[in-house]
């Protein structure tokens, strides 16, 4: 297998011009099984396209934390290191919990970026692009249906400690 273009494939993206004005030559990367980069190619997609979501409102969060909770720890003989994970994590929590479940459930229904980069090869496949096959490539609908159920398991628990978390907060 070879792991550049056939000749007279266009050769895009950011990563194969990196690597092309350094002198490489030009790489298919995500159609390299031999180094199985795909799913660390994955991850650094998943990783920029939510990285900035996440700081906008952990940020905002952080800056919301009340100066005067973060002073009294200070006169109290707190650390900095104490200070972050006692007094401006408890305050930012709600926040984490969205942060956190909003990437999972992103996470958890990626389809498109998977079925678009990798198209499921080398072992890339995830449980909505397992659907998608087995509906409508192998015409499972029982199968299909099947890869359902076993994501709404796993989607259920964080639903619920989800609704838990905004009834304590309401409850407040």
């Amino acid at each position: 297998m070879t792991m550049g273009f056939a000749q007279g494939d266009e050769q895009i993206g950011l990563l194969s011009a990196i690597s092309t004005s350094l002198g490489f030559e030009p790489v298919a990367w995500l159609r390299i099984s031999d180094y199985n980069l795909n799913d660390l190619l994955l991850i650094v997609i998943m990783i920029w396209l939510q990285a900035g979501f996440a700081m906008v409102l952990l940020s905002s969060a952080i800056k919301g934390v009340p100066d005067d909770t973060v002073e009294a720890a200070r006169i109290d003989g707190a650390s900095e290191v104490q200070i972050f994970f006692r007094v401006v994590v408890p305050q930012i929590w709600p926040t984490v919990i969205v942060v956190f479940v909003t990437i999972l459930i992103l996470v958890l229904k990626v389809f498109d970026i998977v079925y678009v980069m990798a198209g499921g090869r080398s072992g890339t496949s995830v449980l909505a692009n397992t659907f998608f096959v087995e509906l409508f490539e192998f015409g499972d609908a029982g199968r299909a249906a099947a890869v359902v159920v076993v994501l709404m398991v796993a989607v259920i628990p964080v639903m619920i400690y989800q609704m838990r978390q905004f009834k304590k907060q309401e409850a407040r």
